[in-house]
């Protein structure tokens, strides 16, 4: 049984999420305050964590940026805000996923049951062996990397799009291989954001983001790592 935290003011919306969520199998904490919400999520480490962002006092944004200096639990933010410019500004903060009311339960149902499938998947994935391709060096076992001696300040979603990216050098992922590996087959969200999360980590890997070397677009395929042959240093 999954412990997940439920922060909504709204009683209303919060028993519904208690009833549906409760029924799919979860164990629910539900709050109305945000800045409870960073000290339970520091003390209970749950296994995921519905954030509304209209909250009272310390809004989801800051309770999100919060919990993602000392925790990386999957994050979805639940929110009336429908402009592309709050969904990116969800993903820069760290969330994991973005659903704007009014949604779907069955959905927010499926999202869950995504992304705890996808640390379960990110767990399976950690190996001791770092994987090293010209001057980026990744670190599975630590969740770490580097690039020419210096520590990468990744969001979760780009660390773990890098690392798919880097175990499987040479190969060529498809667009929605990749899409499903990170955020599962039962996304419902923007399939922009792949290519979003693309350009955050040519941007701190790529000497001229432009003109990449390491991560390769393949025309109306996807992408593919560099092999370390290929890498000039």
């Amino acid at each position: 049984m999954s412990r997940i935290l439920v922060v909504e003011d709204d009683p209303d919306i919060a028993d519904l999420l208690q009833h549906y969520l409760s029924q799919a199998g979860h164990d629910l904490t539900v709050l109305s305050s945000g800045t409870e919400a960073v000290a339970r999520v520091q003390a209970d480490a749950p296994d995921l964590v519905v954030l509304d962002i209209m909250l009272p006092g310390k809004d989801g944004w800051q309770v999100c940026h919060e919990v993602r200096q000392f925790s990386q639990v999957p994050i979805i933010m639940l929110t009336a805000l429908g402009q592309e410019i709050d969904r990116i500004r969800g993903l820069e903060l760290g969330a994991d996923d973005y659903l704007t009311k009014p949604f779907s339960f069955h959905a927010l149902v499926a999202h869950i049951k995504s992304l705890l499938r996808r640390v379960q998947w990110d767990q399976a994935l950690l190996t001791a062996s770092q994987v090293r391709i010209g001057e980026v060096v990744l670190d599975p076992g630590a969740h770490r990397a580097w690039k020419a001696s210096q520590e990468l300040a990744l969001r979760n979603k780009e660390y773990e799009l890098l690392s798919l990216l880097m175990q499987q050098a040479g190969k060529v992922l498809t667009r929605e291989l990749l899409f499903n590996q990170i955020w599962g087959t039962d996304w419902l969200g923007d399939t922009r954001t792949l290519d979003v999360h693309i350009r955050w980590l040519r941007q701190k890997i790529e000497n001229d983001p432009s003109a990449p070397q390491y991560i390769q677009t393949v025309r109306n395929v996807g992408y593919r790592f560099a092999t370390p042959e290929e890498v000039r240093l």
